[in-house]
């Protein structure tokens, strides 16, 4: 006679190691290459802001930043002093000037559909790199897309209205 054996404990818990490693997994970014100038101490501080936040970068010095922003499709009026661009599956995510940690987090942990990052156009004292004492001015963070515009996605330092 012949027994079958069974070991449901054992099948149930196969089954079990097939279905977690079926569900999707979501992607890490990658490292941010962060494109800027020799010259420019603000964005050295940027920098240096994006990894006391846990946000590893690359740093590459180009002495004209024109062909990365052009490459990654920012317009002028939304352009700073350096770009720093991060690849999710392979799509490419921007972040333009002095944009907070928390907010690079923060989208690339849901890109918004449509967007392709965010920027902080100018300079603005008080933003990360940009610190001048206690001055903080307010400036909005805004979310660019793909097809050329804008909308806000962050305030920051808003002046509280009466």
């Amino acid at each position: 006679m012949i027994k079958h054996i069974t070991n449901k404990p054992l099948i149930c818990l196969a089954l079990l190691c097939w279905a977690v490693s079926a569900r999707p997994v979501q992607a890490e970014p990658d490292k941010m290459t962060v494109y800027k100038t020799p010259s420019c101490q603000c964005c050295s501080k940027w920098v240096d802001h994006l990894t006391e936040n846990e946000l590893a970068s690359d740093v590459i010095e180009l002495n004209d930043l024109s062909p990365i922003k052009s490459q990654y499709q920012i317009a002028g009026r939304y352009r700073s002093c350096h770009t720093g661009v991060v690849v999710v599956e392979e799509q490419s995510y921007v972040f333009e000037g002095h944009v907070p940690a928390d907010y690079v987090k923060q989208f690339l942990a849901s890109p918004p559909a449509g967007a392709i990052g965010l920027s902080v156009p100018g300079m603005p004292i008080g933003s990360p790199g940009m610190e001048v004492g206690d001055r903080r001015d307010y400036y909005q963070v805004l979310q660019l897309n793909a097809d050329g515009s804008s909308v806000v996605y962050a305030h920051v330092n808003q002046p509280e209205t009466n």
